[in-house]
């Protein structure tokens, strides 16, 4: 990115507005209204507001699925509809919408295809991806098998396959657990250091409150509120002091001079954790003994090639052993090597040690297909009444009418 570029705000929305018409072009429904707004690049951005405040809405604007009625909204300096943008963008949407019959390994490499991608580079950042939102031991299996949780982790992946310079997640935690949402909140953080631009749409305020540098709150389709999450979040009318545990005669002397100073302590507590931190604590410790499960598992930090610089980086003699190693590869399409057989062998055993009513875990690339009902037979008896006139019709309907109980 040239230093003039590295100016110009990544997203420039200026007195953006956008409505719906009915059928006969009348106003129905006034989604986004005169919206200004700018994101800086290497910032990480929330869009704060409840269920129909204009949120979705404005980012299907910047991507350009979306004409606005009035304003302007660029993207890059460019129209959103600029297709020389695209390429640049990664999208993860609020639902993940992939070819369900597809794993995780030919949904990253098809997603890979459409930017151009070479097949070394595919493989590598397939990969990389995968084992990042912890989902290498469910990468075998059809994404139409997978819960949210997972198929919310296979749509970040996605949405990072082309190392874009601006990340748009549209309620990115929607259907994790404690564990994937802290886990995405990491990936976004350890993105933002390394200087990606991101719009992060949530109505979840400690997901914004924990990642953001900015937040815009929006509500009836206007900006309401614009700043840094600290100012925005700081309480000019409390001070608070932090100490360690002390006993109450030296609490009294602090109300003391509280007091004489001309004010009041409002309250004496000690610090409760959160709740999110506890959960951690659990999970990570039954990580540590090794429990078994059959979910996705932890990711494994951010992968190395989402640094900005891309693919041209890479020196000819990188390239070179990159391409000797692909040689001796199995293609990603290829069944799983002997030795994951000892693993599948492994949960099964466990599994049944365990007394679980459960099926074993299924073989890679084994999508449950669920057999088809038989035919019913044709009664014969019902069919012979049904053809011989009224009288066996009316015998026919009377089983419908409830039975008569009176003597």
């Amino acid at each position: 990115m040239s230093s003039t570029e590295s100016r110009v705000p990544i997203v420039e929305c200026v007195a953006l507005t956008k409505v719906f018409q009915d059928f006969w072009g009348r106003d129905k429904v006034l989604a986004v209204d005169r919206l200004d707004m700018e994101i800086q690049p290497g910032e990480v951005f929330g869009l704060l507001g409840p269920n129909g405040s204009g949120k979705s809405t404005t980012i299907k604007m910047l991507l350009g699925l979306l004409y606005p009625t009035s304003g302007v909204a660029r993207v890059f300096g460019r129209p959103p509809t600029d297709t020389a943008v695209k390429s640049r963008i990664g999208f993860m949407p609020e639902e993940s919408y992939l070819y369900r019959y597809l794993n995780a390994y030919e949904t990253l490499d098809y997603y890979g295809r459409l930017f151009k991608l070479d097949r070394v580079e595919r493989r590598r950042r397939t990969e990389q991806l995968i084992e990042m939102v912890g989902l290498k031991r469910a990468g075998k299996r059809s994404v139409g098998t997978y819960s949210k949780g997972m198929a919310r982790r296979i749509g970040l992946a996605q949405a990072l396959i082309n190392d874009p310079d601006l990340l748009i997640l549209d309620e990115p935690t929607t259907g994790l657990d404690p564990v994937g949402t802290r886990q995405i909140k990491d990936v976004i953080e350890t993105l933002g250091q390394r200087g990606k631009t991101i719009l992060l749409c949530s109505h979840l305020l400690a997901d914004v409150e924990d990642v953001c540098d900015r937040v815009a709150i929006m509500y009836g389709g206007r900006r309401q509120a614009l700043g840094a999450v600290a100012e925005l979040l700081e309480r000019r009318d409390v001070t608070e002091i932090t100490v360690r545990d002390i006993d109450d005669a030296a609490i009294e002397k602090v109300r003391k001079v509280v007091r004489e100073a001309g004010s009041e302590v409002i309250d004496v507590h000690h610090p409760t954790d959160r709740l999110e931190a506890l959960f951690l604590r659990v999970v990570t410790q039954a990580q540590r003994e090794k429990l078994q499960t059959s979910g996705a598992e932890s990711g494994r930090g951010v992968s190395e090639f989402l640094g900005g610089k891309g693919v041209e980086s890479a020196s000819l003699i990188d390239s070179l052993v990159q391409a000797g190693q692909h040689v001796v590869e199995a293609p990603a399409g290829a069944p799983e090597a002997p030795h994951e057989a000892p693993r599948v062998q492994a949960d099964v055993v466990e599994k049944l040690r365990k007394d679980v009513a459960a099926p074993a875990v299924a073989q890679p690339r084994t999508e449950p297909v669920e057999a088809p009902i038989p035919p019913r037979k044709p009664d014969k008896a019902v069919l012979d009444r049904l053809l011989s006139g009224g009288a066996a019709a009316g015998d026919e309907s009377k089983p419908a009418s409830p039975p008569n109980t009176e003597g």
